[in-house]
């Protein structure tokens, strides 16, 4: 597994990815996003991005974090994360930000509660859109990039991730082909 920076041709699949998901694609540009990919099938994995929001001070956010159903748990997520952090902290922030009811999730890594009162203007308002539209139970967080921690336990993981099949293919059925079996006849019908 790796991370990599996202590319034009991986926009259609991130905005699947985001409506299927039901996450942020509020001023969508695939350029800010990065993408967990395994390295032996190619198979995208996992993705977020950074959104920042000039003002008069310039404030970094983490948004649209996404993990494919059958890469869940394995450590795709916190380094999607990581990435996002590093890029944001070699930008000159020393904070990111991010307005989710995941809140749990993010707390493992260092991320901490923001008073609402001590958002920017730029978040707060940011805030108030997600809890009307997308995510109703959002809350600041914010971490120091210089914070951050990986939980060893999930770069291990990450180290051998590989996608859980465990939803096989479904079975084919003649309606899957348009053949209404209660009225097809067969070539070599018994009439049982």
């Amino acid at each position: 597994m790796y991370v990599r920076d996202a590319r034009n041709r991986d926009e259609a699949w991130l905005l699947d990815h985001i409506d299927a998901m039901g996450l942020d694609e509020t001023a969508f540009r695939s350029r800010d996003y990065v993408i967990a990919v395994d390295e032996e099938t190619n198979a995208r994995a996992g993705f977020a991005r950074v959104r920042t929001h000039d003002a008069d001070e310039p404030v970094c956010e983490l948004t649209s974090i996404g993990v494919l159903d059958g890469w869940r748990g394995q450590g795709v997520g916190a380094h999607v994360i990581e990435r996002l952090i590093d890029g944001a902290d070699a930008e000159g922030f020393d904070r990111v930000y991010a307005l989710t009811s995941t809140h749990e999730y993010l707390s493992q890594f260092g991320f901490e509660a923001v008073p609402e009162a001590d958002l920017h203007d730029a978040l707060a308002a940011r805030l108030e859109d997600k809890r009307g539209t997308i995510d109703p139970e959002a809350v600041p967080m914010g971490i120091d990039t210089a914070a951050f921690e990986m939980p060893e336990r999930l770069r291990e993981r990450f180290k051998r991730a590989a996608e859980d099949d465990a939803d096989p293919e479904p079975e084919e059925t003649p309606e899957d082909f348009g053949i209404d079996p209660d009225e097809a006849t067969y070539k070599y019908d018994t009439g049982d």
